[in-house]
């Protein structure tokens, strides 16, 4: 018997599997009742967005501000799928309501960090904890963050996480990693206060793109294994073509949603 507290978020996927009572099943379980594994992407288009305006001066001066949130699009393509690989994404979309209830994607490119040493730690449970006196405030690109004990290596630039927040359960939001200083390696000038260099349990600043979305506490986590991005549907229309062949086609296109 497989039983389950709650309904996956989760859109289905090869590491992502559903049951059809609706409950998540681990990948290589075999104990659910009639369970799937969900088709994987044929390929995704992902762009990140975040709208800025721009104003030139006479004098050929450019001035810029933000003036929306930053958020993740994502366009995922399938191969023509049989109807047992079909219809459990299908099902699941369909009881999302178009864009009236959120869901989770883990895309297949961030779901280990390229650093294998650091990759490996992380799956244990070594992460990387915000360490910073105070936590850190909302519009902030960067934090100092220390190693669990026992872990390797560090993330690398490119890897994607997202934050576990003990004070915030809504902080969702999808970050990048754009720069990385340790203790034998960083700007000495760019802030005193968090130098990797200096005295304190911390051994790396990590910078980060979009910027901080809500005040962060210390020692939260940062979960750089499978982070899931919140997404709703870019429209309210979920449709799919079959053809002669009795394979069906379809694409999904989704943006990201904070709570």
């Amino acid at each position: 018997m497989a039983t389950f507290t709650s309904f996956q978020d989760t859109l289905p996927d090869p590491n992502n599997r559903i049951s059809r009572s609706g409950g998540s099943v681990n990948p290589l379980g075999t104990t659910a009742i009639n369970s799937r594994l969900g088709p994987g992407f044929t390929s995704v288009k992902f762009s990140a967005k975040q709208p800025v305006m721009m104003n030139r001066t006479n004098s050929g001066r450019v001035i810029t501000r933000t003036i929306a949130a930053h958020s993740w699009d994502i366009d995922i393509t399938y191969n023509n799928l049989t109807r047992e690989e079909f219809e459990p994404v299908f099902a699941f979309l369909m009881a999302k309501n178009g864009r009236l209830n959120p869901f989770f994607i883990n895309l297949p490119q961030y779901l280990t960090s390229r650093d294998s040493d650091f990759a490996g730690q992380a799956a244990l449970g070594n992460d990387l904890v915000v360490n910073e006196s105070g936590g850190i405030p909302a519009g902030r690109t960067y934090m100092k963050a220390r190693k669990a004990v026992g872990a390797g290596s560090f993330p690398a630039v490119g890897d994607m996480f997202t934050i576990t927040d003990g004070s915030n359960s809504n902080h969702t939001k999808a970050y990048m990693v754009t720069r990385l200083e340790s203790t034998s390696d960083f700007n000495t000038s760019f802030d005193s206060s968090t130098n990797p260099g200096g005295t304190g349990p911390f051994d790396v600043r990590l910078h980060f793109s979009p910027p901080l979305v809500a005040a962060t506490s210390t020692s939260s986590v940062l979960d750089f294994t499978a982070p899931k991005i919140r997404v709703i549907q870019s429209n309210d229309v979920t449709e799919y073509s079959l053809g002669v062949s009795g394979l069906y086609k379809f694409g999904l296109k989704v943006e990201e949603a904070l709570p």
